[in-house]
């Protein structure tokens, strides 16, 4: 397992109230790493890097079709989306290399899966990564 990894799982998925979580390479489109089990599709990546790439706004206006499910998008900025799904939710934090994706499903707290995933972009962009 990859530092990054290591690092993912038990900053994220430590906290319990993060079911799944993966870093995606943010220039070449393509996953780093992700949570045991968590597959992160091309047309998925494309849907999350484009939400940055266009103006967030957009993507707010819009929402997130993420893993075949439609996603309300609650917050849209250069730096952080967050969208929900009924009790599921996705937050997406762009760091300068990487987009941190990480997923909460019902009975888990949202605001917790923000605060780790912020933490954890803001970690990584001090590091320059």
């Amino acid at each position: 397992m990859s530092h990054l990894q290591t690092l993912m799982l038990d900053t994220l998925l430590g906290t319990k109230h993060v079911d799944s979580a993966a870093l995606i390479k943010l220039h070449e489109r393509t996953l780093c790493v992700a949570s045991p089990g968590f597959s992160v599709m091309p047309n998925d990546i494309r849907t999350l890097t484009n939400g940055f790439a266009k103006n967030p706004l957009q993507a707010r206006r819009e929402g997130l079709y993420f893993k075949e499910k439609d996603y309300k998008c609650v917050r849209a900025d250069d730096y952080s989306l967050y969208a929900k799904n009924e009790n599921s939710g996705v937050i997406v934090v762009k760091t300068h290399m990487y987009l941190l994706v990480a997923t909460y499903t019902e009975g888990m707290y949202p605001s917790v899966c923000v605060e780790a995933t912020e933490k954890l972009g803001d970690y990584l962009r001090r590091k320059g990564s």
